[in-house]
């Protein structure tokens, strides 16, 4: 399935000279993913304190790009410069996961948002993290199949960020997109889980 992971080599090469500074300054790739966490953690409780200051909203699209390009210059510290450890791994995973929850939750406190639709997206965006994760231990690798992976996750909840900055009042209508980004989700976990096993019935044993 379609997803913007697809453009993840291209936004990494326009990355790569700020990698290689980094690396330079002794900065490491575990460092640069619990900064990611920690700034995610920071204005989803900033947002979450002060709700009805709209234009706080606006945090949210610069955030959620910072912590995309934050996760591609960690993954290339890692590959590209030998720090890739265990410990990153689960860096990595975990802080994803703190990291998606602490965006999502605060819009519970935003009309016409539901707290079960904010509810079931955080929760199924977890799964289908968790369900890219498992292939690893049966051997088809780490899925990001979409139709709604990490980077499509931050592009809807930056566009709905950005909206409520501006001002705008958002339709009773919208009210839906949770529930749909939810089933979006449910999808690309079951997807995620056939293209695992997939390739882990296509690898040698």
């Amino acid at each position: 399935m379609p997803t913007l992971y697809t453009i993840k080599p291209a936004f990494q090469n326009f990355l790569r000279p700020l990698v290689g500074r980094l690396v330079a300054w002794g900065a490491t790739a575990n460092q640069v993913t619990i900064a990611a966490t920690v700034i995610s953690v920071l204005t989803g409780a900033l947002i979450a304190l002060f709700p009805t200051v709209t234009w706080l909203f606006w945090i949210l699209p610069v955030v959620l790009f910072v912590r995309m390009a934050l996760n591609a210059i960690d993954g290339m510290m890692a590959r590209e410069f030998g720090q890739a450890s265990k410990l990153g791994a689960y860096l990595n995973e975990v802080g994803d996961v703190i990291s998606d929850v602490a965006l999502i939750l605060p819009f519970l406190l935003v009309a016409p948002f539901s707290a079960a639709g904010v509810v079931a997206f955080a929760v199924t965006a977890m799964l289908a993290e968790y369900a890219g994760v498992l292939g690893v231990m049966t051997g088809g690798g780490r899925g990001y199949d979409g139709p709604f992976g990490k980077s499509d996750r931050a592009l809807a909840l930056g566009i709905i960020g950005a909206l409520i900055g501006s001002g705008f009042v958002l339709p009773s209508w919208l009210g839906w997109a949770f529930p749909l980004m939810a089933l979006l989700s449910v999808c690309t976990m079951v997807n995620r889980i056939r293209a695992g096993l997939r390739r882990s019935h296509a690898s040698p044993s």
